[in-house]
């Protein structure tokens, strides 16, 4: 995992809503895109961020392309966190 390209994805407020959207299953671009005010190429945009810091998953299924959450890249986000704790005071 790419920490400092996992981070950068979820400063954005868009891209977290879509995890939140994702968080219910596994969504296609225009289900995500209906959810905002967003152009097209400014939802694929941020989808894309997404999945370059591997929190989003892609499905291709006929025409269309189905996104969802990457559970494993949120678990090894919170360990980090843990261990950056240090659990010793």
């Amino acid at each position: 995992m790419g920490l400092n390209e996992t981070m950068k994805a979820l400063a954005d407020p868009v891209r977290r809503d879509i995890l939140q959207m994702l968080r219910g299953g596994r969504k296609s671009a225009g289900e995500i895109g209906e959810h905002f005010n967003l152009t097209g190429a400014t939802v694929s945009y941020h989808l894309a961020k997404l999945k370059s810091a591997d929190l989003i998953a892609e499905e291709k299924y006929k025409n269309y392309i189905y996104y969802s959450l990457n559970a494993s890249v949120f678990e090894e986000l919170l360990a980090w966190i843990y261990d950056f704790g240090g659990g010793t005071k």
